[in-house]
């Protein structure tokens, strides 16, 4: 038998088949370009356009600039103060800020990152500064009756709706808020990475400190005006010692706790919640204005929400009612809820 010239012999091993190096190939290939094709894929579904995305170095006013350039201005920012509190309120904000107007705001940051005297500054700097603005204070029976987070996402909804302007986009700080007549979205840590929403922060922050230095004057045995109703050492011995009071969260458990090892504190006649966005001397000088009767359980469950729009709105508006001047001026009147 003649051998095929080029066969390889007994002693060479087994043989090769010649098909084998070009199917390895062309499987490497087929792989190679599936890879290739799934990551168009990709770039199809979540293009990534030049002038629209926000850049990492475009500081605070990265999400409103590239928002505004697509045509979604003005960008409104929603934030609150006192989720984590167990007494007080809780206050949710949305501001309104036109991104060309961003870098007057000096100062601005999370309300958490500024000092109490810095957030006062900032405060009125974006008081200034914004397009609108509305607060929506929700007092702490509501939270008892409805939960926590239920009224953190019904607040921003009310935050938004009482807002005067039409914004083209809303952010909103780490939770979503379905059921917004405009596109929205949630950003992990919107208070440190937006403008908006870091405005909304110290909006929120300032109102609700200025409430609990207020209930600190009702309630001085809790020392509200230093810990602002969080879960601090002196926050807990003092709840031990004296029970909660009317101002505190009975779903916590440690409220919850304490009432049950202790007699509540006896109870004030209640306070009107607007009462607590105004100071001491504006409240004297409003004498006849009526205050809400929260021994109506409807009126008691109904948040009272609080907001102002341009000077030129505000002035506007100034002549319609008692101006309610305790958060900042004559920018901040009780609106009709």
């Amino acid at each position: 038998m003649t051998r095929h010239p080029g066969a390889p012999t007994a002693a060479s091993g087994p043989p090769v088949l010649a098909s084998s190096a070009p199917v390895a190939a062309s499987t490497s290939a087929a792989s190679s370009l599936s890879s290739v094709s799934s990551a168009a894929r990709g770039r199809n579904l979540y293009p990534r356009f030049p002038g629209y995305t926000p850049r990492r170095d475009g500081g605070l006013a990265a999400y409103e600039t590239v928002l505004a350039r697509a045509g979604f201005a003005p960008v409104a920012g929603i934030d609150e103060a006192g989720r984590g509190a167990c007494a007080g309120p809780l206050v949710v904000a949305a501001v309104v800020i036109d991104p060309a107007g961003i870098g007057r705001i000096r100062g601005l940051a999370d309300s958490k990152l500024l000092t109490a005297a810095a957030r006062e500054e900032v405060y009125a700097e974006v008081l200034r500064w914004a397009i609108d603005w509305h607060v929506v204070v929700i007092g702490a029976d509501q939270i008892d009756a409805a939960g926590l987070h239920v009224c953190n996402v019904a607040g921003m909804r009310r935050a938004y709706a009482g807002l005067r302007c039409q914004p083209g986009y809303v952010l909103t700080d780490g939770f979503p808020v379905r059921g917004l007549p405009v596109p929205a979205l949630a950003v992990w840590k919107g208070d440190r990475v937006t403008a908006s929403v870091a405005a909304a922060s110290v909006v929120a922050k300032v109102s609700r400190d200025r409430m609990m230095r207020d209930l600190h004057e009702r309630y001085p045995w809790y020392g509200f005006d230093r810990h602002k109703g969080y879960n601090t050492d002196e926050h807990v011995r003092a709840l031990t010692e004296h029970g909660p009071c009317p101002v505190h969260r009975y779903s916590f458990v440690n409220v919850n706790r304490a009432a049950a090892s202790s007699d509540p504190a006896a109870p004030i006649d209640p306070l009107d919640p607007m009462d607590l966005m105004t100071s001491v001397d504006a409240i004297d000088a409003m004498d006849g204005v009526d205050a809400v009767d929260l021994a109506d359980p409807d009126a008691a469950l109904a948040p009272v929400a609080v907001g102002a729009a341009s000077a030129a709105g505000a002035a506007g508006a100034a002549g319609s009612g008692p101006s309610r001047t305790g958060a900042f001026g004559g920018n901040e009147r009780r609106m009709d809820s």
